[in-house]
Formats: C-alpha cells, sequence, structure tokens
C-alpha cells in the first residue's frame, strides 16, 4: 500500500507544480479536449507518449496494445481511431514502435507466452513474410530490431485501409498517418520514413 500512496503523493506534487507555473491549466483543459496527434504505441511501461515528445495532457490521445498493432477485428483500437478523427479532428497519426519490443521478439523466437500469442498472431505472419530478409541479418539482436521496424511498418499500411482513414481522405480531411520507432537504449525518437496521406494506389 505504500507504493499507491506514494502514486497519490506523486500526483498533488504534479498538480501543485503545474498550477504554480500556469493556474488556469486545469480550468482549460477541463473544458475541452483538442489534440492535434493521435499516438498508437506499445503498452511497454518504458514508452510513455507524452513524456518522450515533451507534449502536456491535452495535447496528444493515446491507444497502446502489446506491439502497437492496429488490428482489422479490434473493436478497441478502431473505436480510438474513430474518435480521434471524426470527432476529435486529429491531423496526425502516430504507429510507434520500439527496439526490444517483448511483444516482437516473441514472435521472432516462435515463443509460446499464453494468450497473447493469438493477439501477435500477425507478426508471426509478418515474421515469416519476411524471413529471407530477417536471416540474412547477421545476429538475434539485429533481427529483432528489423522486425520492430517491419512491424511499425505494416501497422501504417493497415491503418491506412481502414474504413475512418478513408472516409476521412475521401471528405477532403487533411490526415497525415507517419512510422516511427522509440530506442529505449538512448531515449530517441526515429522517423522511420514512412508517411502516408491518401488511400494506397489500387484500393484495397
Amino acid at each position: 500500500m505504500d507504493e499507491l500512496r506514494q502514486l497519490l503523493a506523486n500526483n498533488r506534487d504534479w498538480a501543485e507544480r503545474i498550477r504554480a507555473s500556469d493556474p488556469a491549466f486545469f480550468s482549460r483543459l477541463a473544458k475541452q479536449q483538442t489534440p492535434r496527434f493521435l499516438w498508437i504505441g506499445c503498452s511497454d511501461s518504458r514508452v510513455p507518449a507524452n513524456q518522450i515528445t515533451g507534449l502536456q495532457p491535452g495535447e496528444v490521445f493515446v491507444h497502446r496494445n502489446v506491439a502497437n498493432l492496429v488490428p482489422g477485428e479490434d473493436l478497441n483500437s478502431h473505436s480510438v481511431i474513430q474518435y480521434a478523427v471524426d470527432a476529435l479532428g486529429v491531423r496526425h497519426v502516430i504507429v510507434c514502435g520500439h527496439y526490444g519490443c517483448g511483444g516482437v521478439l516473441a514472435s521472432l523466437r516462435g515463443e509460446r507466452v499464453g494468450l497473447v500469442d493469438y493477439w501477435l498472431s500477425s507478426v508471426h505472419a509478418l515474421r515469416d513474410r519476411h524471413a529471407s530478409e530477417l536471416a540474412a541479418l547477421p545476429d538475434e539482436t539485429s533481427r529483432h530490431a528489423r522486425l520492430c521496424e517491419l512491424n511499425v511498418v505494416e501497422q501504417v499500411g493497415k491503418l491506412s485501409r481502414t474504413l475512418v482513414v478513408r472516409r476521412a481522405w475521401e471528405q477532403g480531411r487533411p490526415l497525415f498517418l507517419h512510422g516511427w520507432i522509440y530506442d529505449v537504449a538512448d531515449g530517441l525518437l526515429r522517423d522511420l520514413g514512412v508517411t502516408v496521406d491518401a488511400p494506397p494506389a489500387g484500393g484495397d
């Protein structure tokens, strides 16, 4: 229980610091939510979206799950995407993976870890599609890193094919999808050069 009391104490300290620097901060925040970004990231505790991007509460709408996936059948992630795009009007959706991702490593190794195996099935398939490229890399560390990158690219592609995103583009709304990756070892974000702002050529 001491750990929980410490969290509450930390919260009071944080709120006091915010009010000291900006007395109207919380009253403004309570009136509206106007983030410009939707962040789809991994549940990993080492990758907190607000902190690593230097954004304040209210500036980024966040969805996190194991291995930063956008599964077609997942109502949770698609509800978040719809709310962010249609209700909040975000202009940028960032899919952010990270090096050292445990879910991606489990897929790379073909490990069985329980219920999450089903969740990671698309990463297993991605690993198999890129088996030759991964096998050509010198060691597991480099293969793991590359599969983390490939997974981000894959999720951006899936996101670009969702009904919500395609409808926004059809209506002429500016919406940009980005693929980034975070390195826990140095605290830096890297743009993977994957930015999409229109439906994929050739339709679905």
